[in-house]
């Protein structure tokens, strides 16, 4: 999809300069036409000459250079997309403040295409409070930060602020930028995570759901062009996606109860939260103390969110729940798609090495309520979640 396209790519002080040669290539290859605007800080890792001749462009660093101008409104006005990779930490904040010492952010601030930006540096840097409000205010402008990634860094150290790698840069402004938007105009509702059902003010019953694929989920919804809105239980995962509402809840009722308001105007529902099947019949107020040596509690069993919700379904809603089962998978998941009246059903296996909570991957099987039965080898969450939505997107337009 980057066939014909047009980069502006930055390049700013970081020792991930480097990658930025990887980058220029791999964007070349894909068929892009790419020109380059460095800071002088990036030269002391990455030469221009390096840059130039990847890129087939010469690279331009100075606003005033001997007699002539380079016109940085023109540039802005060029691209299809600006991309700052790396974005060092003294260049994110020269652009949340608005300054002007440079060519490139001559060039940033004169934009009228899109912004994307992939930050660089150490993780005390990265997780600095003047970092993320740094952030926020480049995603306030209406800029794209791509992830970054946890790993080795520079210091020797061991821990997020690593530049997110070509490939994953190529592939995010492809999908965010010039993919084909198939849901444009749907909105989407997604539920994810686990619910807590509280027994005293310090202890609850929950599960160990970390949020992370009904966040992939979301993430790709909304990727393909729809307005999705993501009911996200108590996990510690931050959720930043572009085009995704998120809301935050505690217990299966609070859930339950915001399902329910936003169902109606949903044109797809993913149910992909781990919900609590039993909350304790009373919860104390004050915290249980440890007397006898059993402690016995009379539970109850929680709102039934998807039956609900399919029992609600009208014609052009389409209904997505998920099963996580460890024994009779397939006839459990089978049943779950009829009772529940879904479209589509989930199934992952306990049994499945890599799926379940708490990993980066999952093994999935999707049912159908035509009959049509599918399963997928262990993939990271993304790529799941790219799996499930092609399928909602199949089901969709049919």
């Amino acid at each position: 999809m980057l066939e014909g396209k047009k980069i502006l790519l930055g390049v700013t002080g970081s020792i991930a300069a480097y990658k930025s040669l990887l980058l220029v290539r791999q964007l070349v290859r894909a068929g892009a036409e790419v020109r380059v605007v460095m800071t002088q800080a990036a030269k002391d890792f990455v030469t221009p000459l390096s840059l130039s001749t990847l890129s087939r462009k010469p690279v331009l660093s100075e606003l005033f250079q001997e007699d002539s101008w380079a016109n940085h409104v023109m540039l802005g006005r060029w691209a299809d997309l600006m991309l700052i990779a790396p974005l060092s930490c003294n260049t994110l904040g020269k652009m949340a403040g608005g300054l002007c010492d440079n060519l490139l952010l001559a060039t940033y601030l004169s934009a009228t295409c899109p912004v994307a930006v992939a930050p660089a540096m150490d993780e005390d840097m990265w997780k600095h409070p003047s970092t993320g409000n740094n952030l926020q205010k480049l995603i306030s402008f209406g800029n794209r930060v791509i992830p970054v990634q946890k790993g080795e860094l520079a210091s020797g150290l061991y821990g997020e602020g690593r530049m997110a790698e070509p490939e994953a840069i190529v592939e995010y402004i492809d999908k965010w930028f010039f993919s084909r938007k198939d849901l444009s105009g749907k909105k989407a509702l997604i539920t994810a995570g686990p619910t807590y059902e509280a027994i005293d003010p310090v202890r609850f019953i929950g599960n160990h759901s970390s949020g992370k694929m009904g966040a992939a989920i979301a993430g790709e919804l909304a990727a393909r062009g729809a307005e999705v809105e993501l009911i996200m239980g108590p996990s510690q995962l931050q959720v930043e996606i572009p085009h995704v509402q998120v809301t935050r809840v505690v217990s299966t009722r609070q859930m339950y109860e915001a399902a329910l308001q936003k169902f109606p105007q949903a044109d797809i529902t993913v149910m992909s939260a781990a919900v609590a099947d039993y909350r304790p019949v009373e919860t104390s107020g004050d915290k249980i103390k440890k007397t006898d040596a059993t402690l016995t509690l009379q539970l109850t069993r929680t709102e039934d969110i998807l039956r609900t919700l399919g029992g609600q379904k009208k014609k052009g809603q389409l209904l997505v729940g998920f099963a996580l089962e460890n024994k009779q998978e397939r006839e459990y998941a089978l049943e779950k798609l009829r009772s529940k009246n879904a479209d589509i059903m989930v199934l992952n296996s306990l049994q499945d090495e890599g799926a379940g909570f708490g990993h980066d991957t999952n093994k999935i099987t999707i049912f159908e309520k035509d009959g049509t039965e599918q399963t997928y080898q262990t993939k990271p969450k993304q790529q799941v979640a790219q799996d499930i939505v092609d399928r909602i997107v199949n089901m969709l337009y049919a």
